[in-house]
């Protein structure tokens, strides 16, 4: 059953934050065991008409093998652990969604960050729900309208559940920004609903 949260944004979409959904414990296990446990990579984007080589790490889980392109890049789904099965079962439970795939980022710490974007690629359903659950280190997250410019922002806190829907990616920009004073790391999640 979907459990309420306020919408942080007025309009053109949705986006609940519903604090951490985890104890203490389970906080520090999630961490260590996706950190060591998870196939990470360093990510390879085309910027500017040029390959670089980001220090952000990912992995990208999902059924049946589904792709994803961005960023001129197409990742093949690697088969969910029973871990990560663990997990979306979790925020599930919260959001009232099903998800058949999770793009993994790892922030070394707060040099490394992610700017405006949307996540509206053609391989997402439309106007479906994104599931961002964030472990480790807490960081600045910014919205950004992509008309208005009204801009929002929030801590996403250890253990913590953001979850994007509606028309939020056609009309909203997110982003991570960098915090050189922060030295730790952060797992991040988002369960995604692909089109098969």
């Amino acid at each position: 059953m979907k459990i309420n949260f306020p919408n942080i944004i007025n309009k053109d979409g949705q986006a609940h934050y519903f604090g951490t959904i985890f104890n203490i414990e389970q906080n520090d296990y999630f961490f260590k065991e996706l950190l060591s446990k998870i196939e990470w990579v360093n990510e390879s984007l085309i910027m500017f008409g040029k390959e670089i080589t980001t220090k952000r790490k990912v992995a990208f889980y999902a059924d049946n093998m589904i792709h994803y392109t961005y960023s001129n890049k197409t990742k093949k789904g690697i088969e969910w652990t029973p871990l990560l099965l663990e997990i979306k079962q979790f925020i599930t439970n919260h959001t009232g969604c099903n998800y058949n795939a999770c793009l993994l980022n790892l922030y070394h710490d707060g040099n490394e960050g992610m700017g405006w974007h949307s996540d509206d690629e053609k391989e997402i359903v439309p106007n479906s729900s994104i599931a961002s659950l964030s472990f480790g280190a807490e960081r600045k997250f910014t919205l950004k309208h992509k008309v208005n410019k009204e801009a929002h922002s929030i801590i996403l806190e250890n253990g913590s559940l953001l979850e994007m829907s509606g028309s939020f990616q056609k009309n909203w920009l997110h982003a991570l920004p960098k915090f050189k004073k922060i030295d730790s790391p952060r797992i991040n999640l988002t369960f995604r609903q692909m089109m098969v």
